[in-house]
């Protein structure tokens, strides 16, 4: 009797596909059948590229005279850890009572490489293949996957790109790290007093790397430059209120080379001097020249993508992008939310018809349960389509990460952290199928002399959606003790984010509200408020997760952001790691409270060695041209060939650039520019501290054996196979 295989990525998955089928499953090694169906598993990459050394053993030996290395058929592998599950998997796909294999990897281009390595392998010919699309891992969802399972064939062009990705990385690291290192690792060594150095390089990795020092390098040069605002302080039936001078055409000062802008002088003594000049009449008046009123309206934010809610969640809970990743993975495989591995954060029309079944669930959790049962009631749910929160056009693999409004018993095994990224992934869901926050603004301008003043005030009127937002894990702390923190942090409490509007009570905003051009209000006093520039902020790593989608560019405006969507560098599912890598590297430095990185010496040293020779890795827009290119592959708009001709060209030529340099020597004196700033009193550098520290703890365990430099030098050669593949 012909069967039915399914292969998933993981054992877990399996299993939830195996409860779907309803079939009476009876367990085996490395599978599960029943009378129609077999249910195996991956665990993971069964499947791997070969290292060069498989084509000629003499390419083991890192040699210039052997780059570059591009072969024109790649070899692969099975991983020796894995291959008990290669040959079960093996078997059971060339089985001869297997007519139809349903491919239920991940959805995704990492998850079709996957299964397409094994296929590859196995040898597998003369089936019927069917693969299957899934958002989450409900039984429904499951079902439906099957159900509309398309022919393997559809997914040739997603297939292509993942191995020209895999190539792409492949090539690159093994020829770049290799040049490089044979080219500048005995200048890195000498200068770190180290016996060997490598120079590994990553596509995506050291275009990072370089987004990271060019920010640390920019914080270093920033000079502070001071600067001196005017305020008058005016008083309003009892209440005193605050204006700030601005130089606007009328001014003395309009367009003066002494302001800093339009609302600051370059010099405290010309500040000093606009307070003399309007401060002659006694007592000091000024004179409401315009008032100006009206709503403003907050929409709630689009739905969570992989890269927003690791970026939240770094803020949030200062937890790594692997570490979000890593929760919200157990999330989906615990059926609780959609596929987190996603670009996209907006709803399909498809999905958008049947929200109500998610918003249903929720009723079973307490905490968002009134929210869940007024949008149904009022039926805020039925329009969703029309709004900005439902667009198919922006939607490639996945939908945005949403909760499924099942699998709620799972929540009692979970632990708080978990809890926490689900409740904030549920509240963003919810607020969506609410109205917007509505604020009354008010902003008015005096005069005194020739000067203008303003202010501007807003109060919340109504909260709609914000009201959602209310998390259970956020601090309550009294009014005062709240308003003594943000003055610790050097914030005005009661300012928004833009800077010249004050938050006010009711009561004050009526007054306020009340006042007419031409009424006179007495103004107390006038003072200079100091004032200086600010660097550019270190990334920490959301906001670096963030640069990454992005180009390269820190894009906090989501409108913006989903403007250049498909530019970025690597893949919702690669950038954590990729940040991962780099930190393992010692080449950043991630403070695990703060979640603020900064490069290391050796890191820096890295960046200007690839600075002095393949400078256009560390070019964001052209490291994201590349994952567009493979893109258009997965779209069928280029094919493979001329995507591989590009890559090669690639590296023939900028192998060829680097072999004619001669500027090893040139490169001293950058690392010893970027040393001093390492430097500790004891002349040592942070860098090189802490390796000591390690290579100390080391030595005494290995009961004093001198291997230190062979172990480097084999851990350094395995990192960079590890990079590379």
């Amino acid at each position: 009797m012909a069967k039915s295989l399914y292969i998933a990525e993981k054992p877990s998955v399996a299993r939830e596909f195996a409860k779907a089928l309803k079939e009476e499953m009876k367990t085996k090694d490395g599978y599960m059948e029943s009378e129609h169906a077999v249910v195996t598993w991956c665990v993971g990459h069964l499947v791997t590229m070969s290292y060069p050394e498989v084509y000629d053993e003499k390419l083991k030996r890192w040699s210039l005279s052997t780059l570059p290395f591009l072969p024109e058929q790649f070899k692969y592998e099975i991983i020796p850890g894995v291959s008990k599950q290669f040959q079960i998997v093996s078997n059971l796909l060339n089985r001869g009572d297997v007519s139809t294999i349903y491919v239920c990897t991940d959805s995704g281009r990492e998850g079709e490489y996957i299964y397409r390595l094994v296929e590859q392998m196995a040898g597998v010919k003369g089936k019927a293949r069917r693969r299957v699309w899934i958002d989450s891992q409900t039984e429904e969802e499951i079902l439906r996957g099957i159900h509309e399972a398309k022919d393997l064939s559809d997914y040739d062009n997603l297939s292509e790109s993942a191995y020209l990705r895999a190539k792409e990385d492949y090539l690159m690291g093994i020829n770049f790290s290799r040049l490089l290192t044979l080219k500048y690792g005995n200048t890195i060594a000498a200068f770190l007093n180290k016996k060997y150095a490598v120079v590994s390089v990553g596509r995506v990795m050291t275009c990072v790397l370089g987004m990271v020092v060019r920010r640390e390098r920019e914080i270093r040069d920033f000079v502070k430059t001071p600067f001196y605002r005017v305020l008058n302080s005016m008083e309003l039936d009892g209440v005193e209120i605050e204006g700030e001078w601005k130089a606007v055409e009328g001014s003395r000062y309009f367009q003066s080379p002494k302001l800093y802008k339009e609302n600051g002088f370059k010099e405290k003594k010309d500040a000093a001097e606009l307070i003399r000049m309007l401060s002659e009449p006694d007592p000091m008046e000024c004179t409401v020249a315009g008032v100006e009123k009206k709503k403003e309206k907050k929409n709630p934010p689009l739905l969570y993508n992989l890269a927003e809610l690791q970026n939240n969640c770094s803020k949030i809970f200062k937890i790594s992008p692997d570490e979000t990743l890593r929760v919200v993975q157990e999330l989906y495989e615990k059926k609780l939310v959609t596929y987190p591995r996603t670009d996209a954060r907006v709803l399909s029309s498809a999905v958008a018809k049947e929200i109500y079944k998610n918003i249903s669930g929720l009723k079973n959790i307490n905490s968002v349960k009134a929210f869940a049962e007024e949008i149904l009631e009022q039926g805020s749910y039925k329009n969703i389509a029309k709004t900005r929160y439902v667009n198919d056009k922006m939607i490639t693999d996945h939908y945005a990460i949403i909760p499924t409004g099942q699998g709620l018993g799972a929540m009692r095994s979970l632990n708080p952290l978990a809890l926490k990224v689900y409740e904030t992934i549920v509240r963003r869901f919810l607020a969506v199928f609410y109205p917007p926050a509505v604020y009354q603004k008010v902003s008015f301008s005096t005069k005194m002399q020739t000067e203008s003043f303003f202010a501007s005030f807003k109060v919340l009127l109504d909260p709609g959606y914000l009201k959602v937002m209310d998390y259970s894990f956020k601090k309550k702390r009294p009014d005062k003790e709240s308003e003594e923190e943000t003055k610790k942090k050097g914030e005005d409490p009661g300012k928004t984010e833009d800077t010249d509007e004050t938050v006010c009570d009711a009561d004050l905003l009526e007054k306020v509200m009340a006042l007419k051009k031409g009424v006179v209000l007495p103004v107390k006093e006038l003072t200079i408020k100091e004032g200086e520039t600010s660097p550019p902020k270190r990334y920490n790593s959301g906001s670096m997760i963030l640069a990454m989608e992005n180009a390269g560019q820190l894009i906090e405006d989501e409108e913006l952001r989903a403007q250049i969507k498909g530019c970025g560098i690597g893949t919702s599912a690669t950038r954590a790691e990729i940040l991962k890598k780099l930190v393992n590297n010692k080449y950043l430095d991630l403070n695990k409270k703060t979640q603020i990185i900064t490069p290391t010496l050796q890191g820096e040293m890295i960046f200007d060695v690839v600075n002095a020779s393949i400078r256009s890795l560390l070019n964001p827009e052209l490291t994201a041209s590349w994952e567009k290119g493979l893109n258009y592959v997965a779209q069928g708009s280029i094919t493979p060939k001329e995507y591989m001709d590009k890559l090669e060209n690639f590296i023939r030529s900028r192998t060829s650039g680097v072999l004619g340099l001669r500027n090893q020597s040139l490169l001293n004196t950058a690392f010893k520019n970027a040393s001093v700033h390492y430097k500790k009193s004891s002349g040592t550098t942070k860098g090189q501290k802490k390796a000591g520290e390690k290579t100390d703890k080391k030595t005494k365990e290995n009961t004093g054996k001198d291997s230190e430099a062979e172990s480097k030098k084999k851990k350094a050669e395995k990192e960079v196979k590890e990079e590379v593949t």
